[in-house]
């Protein structure tokens, strides 16, 4: 098993909290994880419908088969058993009572948060960094062969070809929790949509033209994709404002969590094939901004990532807004770093000084090379050692 950098936040948190909840896409690895983390805890799975039925038609009765310590998987199949969580650890408040897993749909967390309020800790875990692999021995070397295959813990464990269990994959998710979530009739109606919204990922979002592209109305546009986000296949970048609120371009930035899964509904089966993509850079800083995030919520920290794009003038792909600082960070698939690569960071940092505001700033360059460099503009960090600096 490959060690998860969430272990030990999560192993602490079941000291503090009477409720853990684990949640994420499928297949990220959350069983396996909790399941290692506590060995001596119960477990039953909410999948099976005589397990899920007895949960949601004799909740009490259910929950009295727990006396000690339990891992409740799949718990998003019975929303229903919240509510009586929340009586069973009022009178049993022991730390690490119960840990929920769940893969993520609408309301799952808000329901979660608002049933268990001041007794639950709510974390999240994503397919594998690349830090989690290196650690694992898994070779990085490669670029195009890391973000076509991706990091699916399934894929990497078995060494198997992502093609075709993505393929599984993406018809599981369609077939099964779309249908469940929105109800949708039109199933290929909501592939393509899902195709091209792999086809925008590390680009504005734009949802009239979205889902003009996909026949759809805007509303549908908006629901489907809340549907993507939910479930931890896409996440959204919202503009950073501060100081510069009246020159940002105010629409969020689309990426996929996972660029294996985005490689694949693109059709680029081959790290060849990605390397001369036209879709090459985007892809690259989606999966930069993928490993930004997971590096954070795998450590417990909220997600806290924007980008920034005045109207006339400079950008700057990602913001990571830190607890005393700002990380400003440019990325570019080149291996080799050119001068205005920069250009972003430098008008940055002069709109900053003009701002008068006194606030801690960073830059960084993200890029396709192995060489890290140390220059006046920016830290140089090559795409393989992007874990290493460290994003707090």
């Amino acid at each position: 098993m490959i060690q998860r950098t969430l272990h030990p936040i999560l192993t602490k948190a079941a000291q503090e909290m009477p409720v853990v909840a684990v949640v994420g896409p499928r297949q990220s690895g959350k069983t396996t994880l909790c399941r290692a983390a506590f060995p001596h805890h119960a477990y039953v799975s909410l999948e099976p419908l005589d397990n899920r039925e007895f949960a949601t038609s004799d909740p009490r009765g259910f929950l009295r088969q727990y006396s000690g310590p339990a891992i409740l998987d799949e718990a998003q199949r019975a929303p229903e058993l919240f509510s009586y969580l929340q009586e069973a650890v009022d009178l049993d408040p022991s730390p690490g009572r119960f840990i929920l897993t769940g893969s993520e749909h609408f309301g799952l967390s808000q329901q979660i948060s608002q049933s268990l309020a001041g007794r639950v800790r709510l974390l999240s875990l994503l397919p594998l960094s690349a830090e989690e692999l290196e650690g694992g021995g898994f070779e990085i070397a490669d670029p195009w062969r890391c973000l076509c295959t991706g990091g699916y813990p399934r894929i990497r464990d078995r060494e198997l070809s992502p093609d075709p269990w993505l393929a599984d994959y993406t018809a599981t998710y369609v077939q099964r929790d779309v249908r469940q979530v929105l109800q949708v009739t039109n199933l290929a109606a909501f592939s393509t949509f899902l195709r091209l919204t792999a086809a925008r990922t590390g680009q504005e979002l734009n949802l009239s033209t979205l889902g003009g592209d996909a026949g759809v109305s805007h509303n549908t546009a908006r629901s489907w994709l809340s549907v993507l986000e939910a479930g931890f296949v896409l996440f959204q970048l919202p503009p950073w404002l501060r100081n510069l609120r009246k020159r940002a371009i105010k629409a969020p930035k689309l990426h996929f969590v996972d660029s294996g899964l985005a490689c694949h509904l693109l059709g680029i089966r081959e790290p060849e094939q990605l390397a001369t993509h036209p879709l090459r850079g985007a892809i690259f800083e989606s999966w930069v901004a993928s490993e930004i995030l997971k590096w954070r919520l795998h450590r417990g920290l909220s997600a806290d990532l924007f980008h920034l794009r005045e109207t006339r003038g400079f950008e700057v792909d990602l913001m990571v807004e830190c607890a005393r600082s700002i990380l400003a960070v440019e990325v570019k698939s080149a291996e080799t770093v050119a001068s205005d690569f920069l250009d972003g960071l430098r008008g940055l940092r002069k709109r900053m000084k003009g701002s008068g505001e006194e606030l801690d700033l960073h830059r960084r360059l993200v890029y396709g090379g192995n060489r890290a460099q140390s220059r006046t503009d920016a830290e140089i960090i090559p795409w393989n050692q992007v874990h290493h600096p460290g994003w707090e």
